[in-house]
């Protein structure tokens, strides 16, 4: 199938060409004709499958086939739940758009709202933003949501672990209920389907198994190593593979922040990316990781959602997480678009059961290997870490706890209000 088989504008086509795309992804071409059609949908997409042009560009072809008032008032809201990923859908918007007369912007959290504000007051036709400033701005009257004609809900799953599911609801009520809803998740689960019964009428859906996931193009391998001995192992492994470009994954901020400065001390550059980094910050790392001057990019799962680098070699797990789906939202961010990619777990004996899950998740068994001076204790406690414990002392041969003060760290700040908890993530 080609993009000018799904009936888009020589405009798109023109766009999509530029970018260099020659034929639409397997979710372009299930969930792009449904939404040409004006339909509701609710599709299943990970990051890397192409699923932001898959509400995109039927959206784009929508509004400027049907034009309206000069004034611009805004008809197309696009909610995601981070700003890294509103900030790439925005980038998106902008591309496609390049030769429509489209206008577009994006508004999120952790910077001054004026620029924000002056743009929508001269009229936008699409808006990409974050619940917490979108509610804000609503607030003071800045703008209206009473002439959106199409609702894109974008990584619903994970604004639904991230608290917002009020927001969403109040963000709801705001627009006409005469509209078409587009409704984007990695997974269906249960709380997902119930979501989408509240928001969607009569949808198609649409699932796509991303390219990235399938596990021929991921190398896979499991470190069995002791608690206390991670960093070093990680280090070592940074060092010794002349690796330039890794992703690392850890559970929590603190403990993202520890391992980072860890790093520089041992002399590889690294950056850490997570909700309490400020946005000049977080877009400085990711600036930095992509250009090659930041070697490792240290990341907690939300702040790394979405986040769009390719030919990605390195991805290492430095702790599991406690979601199987995650453990395969994050390697798939490795072996895209044919390269090969290396994901690396190192476990320890309380993540056990996680690693045990995720092999029943991806159907098979994950190489396991141990490196001399990086035993597994013998006598650590299989038990699985649940979230709020304190693990610091529960491995005798742990000499040092990434994450105690990370549990605790989140534990004081689980009561903030969803909105500050937009602005920072």
């Amino acid at each position: 199938m080609s993009f000018q088989s799904l009936g888009l504008s020589d405009a798109l086509l023109k766009a999509i060409s530029k970018k260099g795309y020659k034929t639409p992804s397997p979710i372009q071409e299930k969930a792009i004709p449904p939404v040409l059609e004006g339909r509701d949908v609710l599709a299943s997409a990970q990051t890397g499958t192409g699923k932001t042009a898959g509400f995109t560009l039927p959206l784009l072809h929508y509004l400027s086939e049907n034009p309206k008032a000069k004034f611009r008032p805004i008809r197309a809201l696009i909610l995601t739940p981070t700003r890294e990923l509103a900030a790439q859908v925005h980038e998106s918007v902008k591309d496609y758009s390049e030769f429509l007369d489209i206008r577009s912007t994006v508004i999120f959290g952790g910077v001054n709202q004026k620029p924000q504000a002056a743009t929508i007051r001269r009229g936008v036709d699409i808006l990409v933003a974050t619940p917490g400033r979108l509610l804000d701005l609503h607030n003071q009257n800045l703008l209206s949501l009473n002439r959106v004609e199409v609702f894109v809900l974008d990584e619903a799953d994970r604004m639904l672990d991230m608290g917002f599911l009020r927001d969403i609801e109040r963000v709801m009520k705001l627009m006409p209920e005469k509209r078409q809803n587009l409704m984007f998740s990695a997974t269906f689960s249960k709380d997902i389907r119930k979501l989408a019964n509240g928001i969607l009428n009569n949808p198609v859906q649409v699932e796509a198994t991303p390219e990235n996931t399938t596990v021929e193009a991921i190398s896979q391998k499991v470190y069995r190593v002791a608690k206390g001995l991670k960093t070093g192992l990680i280090i070592k492994l940074i060092i010794d593979g002349n690796w330039k470009q890794v992703l690392v994954f850890t559970r929590t901020k603190h403990g993202a922040n520890k391992l980072c400065k860890k790093m520089i001390s041992s002399g590889i550059t690294a950056a850490a990316i997570h909700g309490n980094k400020s946005q000049g910050a977080r877009t400085k790392a990711l600036s930095g990781f992509k250009n090659g001057s930041v070697k490792v990019l240290v990341a907690t799962d939300i702040a790394a959602r979405g986040l769009d680098i390719p030919l990605l070699p390195h991805v290492v797990n430095f702790e599991l997480p406690n979601i199987s789906e995650d453990y395969v939202h994050r390697i798939g961010r490795t072996g895209r678009a044919g390269a090969n990619g290396q994901a690396i777990s190192l476990v320890s004996a309380d993540e056990t059961t996680f690693l045990r899950d995720i092999e029943k998740l991806i159907g098979q068994k994950i190489d396991v290997e141990v490196l001399e001076g990086f035993e597994p204790d013998p006598n650590a406690s299989t038990e699985p870490i649940k979230p709020g414990q304190n693990r610091q002392n529960r491995n005798s041969g742990s000499r040092n706890s990434n994450n105690s003060g990370g549990n605790r760290n989140n534990r004081s700040k689980s009561n903030n209000s969803r909105r500050r908890n937009d602005r920072r993530n």
